[in-house]
């Protein structure tokens, strides 16, 4: 057994990762660096590079930590509002924090923006690529089954196009500095819930 699988190895990997997906959220990739890593966990410098074999390999982990991280948050979500009537209010938060993130709910454009960054930059990171492929099919589960459970007549196609529109309304609320790109993108998808599930 090594250190690093002991239980004390897997706590100091576990504050590492959890301090790396901090970093990640609220400034990017380039806020993830060994040291600031290893201040922000409380841990020596030395052990960012003993629990992990390269800044690659962290942020892989990272990535991986809050993205399960959100899905448990929003399948969570999805099963209390499945004990209980709910209306399409509800289903356009959970799903906006699944793509968005939570800390998108008070407004405001930087964690928008940074998310964001981070999406559209991961495919500079070929690291990434089996990662992020695995955590968007798994998150595209989920709020297929948001709309499923919520009694919406959506097929894959049209929920990919819902998709697509959200991301478009924050794209284009970002170029045109809207304070609120979330805002934007709720008004657009509550819009096109409530037309129907027909395509515009």
């Amino acid at each position: 057994m090594t250190a690093a699988s002991t239980p004390k190895g897997e706590r100091r990997r576990h504050l590492l990762v959890v301090a790396a997906a901090q970093l990640l959220s609220e400034g990017g990739f380039a806020a993830v660096r060994h040291r600031a890593v290893a201040e922000r966990a409380g841990l020596p410098l030395a052990s960012t590079t003993y629990y992990f074999d390269s800044i690659e390999e962290l942020i892989t982990a990272a990535v991986r930590h809050e993205a399960e991280r959100e899905l448990e948050a929003g399948r969570q979500r999805l099963h209390r509002l499945s004990e209980r009537s709910y209306d399409t209010g509800e289903v356009v938060e959970l799903v906006l924090d699944l793509l968005l993130g939570e800390a998108s709910r008070d407004g405001g454009v930087d964690s928008v923006l940074l998310r964001y960054e981070r999406l559209v930059g991961s495919p500079r990171r070929p690291y990434l690529a089996e990662p992020m492929r695995e955590m968007a099919a798994r998150l595209h589960e989920l709020i297929d089954e948001i709309f499923r459970r919520s009694g919406m007549d959506l097929d894959r196609e049209r929920m990919f196009e819902l998709i697509a529109l959200v991301d478009g309304a924050v794209v284009n609320a970002l170029i045109e500095s809207d304070p609120d790109p979330r805002g934007a993108a709720r008004r657009m998808l509550r819009a096109q819930l409530e037309r129907g599930s027909s395509p515009p």
